[in-house]
């Protein structure tokens, strides 16, 4: 596999494939948020928590509060700091009314919690997330790259000029969330982008880092050749059907 500078982290809630991931050298941490604890089937957050803790004691870990009042989050936000020191809070960058999360973030910051402020598509966020972490203080700003081309927009730009703005925090690192290929694995590597989220599936294709396109074509051709055959295909001899 082509060598990268950019960290990995596994992202997803099945806890089978989380420890499928963290046996890989190149899995450098973990992300999950609701909406995949939900497609996992999680239905106790403080036992999936405890179980994944067990095993995933030194890379860090991302959990997300599911409150949408700012006090309640604050809360959540701070048991899930206590359960151990690999733990990254997720705390999202509005509630769901648009309510800039800035006050949560600058109080938890403050208080020395990591946290990982994601949700965020606007340069106009980067900015408000910024102006709130603490410059001593790691953080995690997920800008979800993969969201803003579903929307037709090149995200290159966004995350370069994001890049640009977490100078001002020399402990905050930017990930490239929601990617949609292993095209912007690399994409996220040759900006300088500090971590990205992978999913499962993209995971698979890892291995495919730096493959020989003429060999790749080879076997694409060799694909349909043994599935023609598989299938047991024969055309008639004569006219084509009407």
């Amino acid at each position: 596999m082509t060598a990268l500078n950019i960290d990995i982290y596994a992202d997803g809630a099945d806890v089978n494939e989380m420890l499928d991931a963290l046996k890989q050298p190149y899995i450098k941490g973990f992300t999950t948020n609701p909406t995949l604890m939900r497609k996992a089937g999680v239905t106790d957050y403080e036992a999936f928590a405890s179980k994944v803790l067990a095993h995933i004691k030194d890379l860090p870990i991302s959990f997300e509060v599911f409150s949408d009042d700012f006090d309640e989050m604050e809360r959540q936000a701070r048991l899930i700091d206590s359960w151990g020191p690999n733990v990254y809070v997720k705390i999202p960058v509005t509630n769901t009314t648009g309510v800039f999360a800035g006050e949560v973030i600058r109080a938890l910051a403050k208080d020395g919690i990591k946290l990982n402020v994601t949700a965020l598509l606007t340069l106009d966020q980067v900015w408000e997330v910024a102006g709130v972490l603490e410059a001593d203080v790691p953080a995690i700003v997920s800008v979800f790259a993969g969201r803003i081309a579903d929307t037709g927009v090149d995200p290159l730009p966004i995350m370069k000029e994001s890049l640009q703005i977490l100078k001002l925090r020399p402990q905050a690192k930017l990930l490239w969330a929601s990617p949609r290929e292993l095209l912007n694995l690399v994409q996220a590597d040759q900006i300088g982008c500090h971590v990205i989220t992978v999913t499962p599936d993209i995971l698979k294709k890892l291995p495919m880092l730096g493959k020989d396109l003429a060999q790749l074509s080879l076997e694409t051709v060799q694909m349909f050749d043994n599935d023609a055959q598989k299938a047991g295909f024969s055309l008639r001899t004569g006219s084509m059907l009407a």
